[in-house]
């Protein structure tokens, strides 16, 4: 299976964040706490070289909470401030704020030294699509201030938002990368959601899901539907696809819309708290 998706906007909204970099003080950056690595733009590394980084593990009701606190471990030994969040839930809010003011203290000493006092800092917010930026803003600034949806692409350009007299953000359109060096990447940010669904087989990407819930959370696919999960992967999906009657004409079972069914409830997480990559 071989994942790429690389449209145009992404490369004029990188272009656009190579010029507003130098606008700001701080980068935020979004992660998916289910897959941090993979949902890690390497571009952001390079773009963002020389400002204070905080880094926001997102979706942490989604994942698996001792693999989580690994991940804070693995971040902030890089050098980066970490923050765990459940955007939909308004949850690790404050503690947003607390630590852009922590990383930018040395910024806001020097702007205090030379009579600046009372500007706002400036952040970029960034992460690739469907990491839930836009809910992450509208948290955060208590407002809705950005259009929010569960597929990837829903912010096409940039939008300054004022969060307080101390915050200013930025907020970006998501981006990927031009090429996933690793199948492995592509395969990780396609469960999560982050991949246009359109230009993949369903199909074939959940079979390999299951092959990592076998791996690595075996009783979770059994419990969920109540299924042998001992059997062979597309079999599994025709039983959970009998189960939820996802029956086309003739009596088959509509492997796709079933394989769509199974990827959801791991999206949503009625499969349970799952992490897709250790540190």
């Amino acid at each position: 299976m071989n994942i790429q998706w690389y449209p145009g906007h992404m490369t004029k909204a990188r272009r656009m964040m190579q010029e507003d970099i130098k606008l700001v003080d701080i980068v935020v950056e979004l992660l998916d706490a289910r897959a941090p690595l993979s949902s890690k733009n390497p571009d952001i590394d390079e773009l963002a070289k020389n400002k204070y980084r905080l880094v926001l593990l997102n979706k942490i009701d989604l994942a698996d909470s001792s693999i989580t606190d690994k991940w804070v471990s693995y971040f902030k030994d890089k050098g980066f401030f970490v923050v765990c969040l459940d955007s939909r839930k308004n949850s690790g809010m404050k503690e947003v704020t607390n630590i852009i003011q922590e990383a930018c203290k040395e910024k806001i000493e020097r702007d205090r030294k030379r009579g600046i006092i009372n500007r706002p800092i400036r952040a970029m917010v960034v992460g690739i699509p469907n990491v839930g930026k836009s809910t992450f803003i509208n948290s955060y600034a208590k407002k809705a201030c950005t259009k929010v949806g569960n597929k990837p692409g829903v912010t096409k350009g940039k939008q300054w938002i004022r969060i307080s007299k101390n915050v200013e953000l930025l907020d970006t359109p998501g981006i990927l990368w031009p090429k996933f060096e690793d199948q492995e990447i592509g395969k990780r940010i396609a469960y999560i959601g982050s991949i246009n669904d359109e230009i993949i087989s369903k199909s074939e990407l959940c079979m390999y899901f299951i092959d990592y819930l076998k791996e690595k959370y075996y009783n979770l696919l059994s419990e969920r539907y109540s299924i042998d999960a001992s059997k062979k992967n597309y079999e599994i999906i025709e039983d959970i696809g009998r189960l939820r009657q996802c029956i086309q004409k003739g009596g088959e079972v509509d492997i796709d819309k079933t394989s769509n069914i199974i990827l959801e409830d791991f999206r949503s997480g009625k499969l349970g708290r799952i992490s897709l990559e250790m540190p």
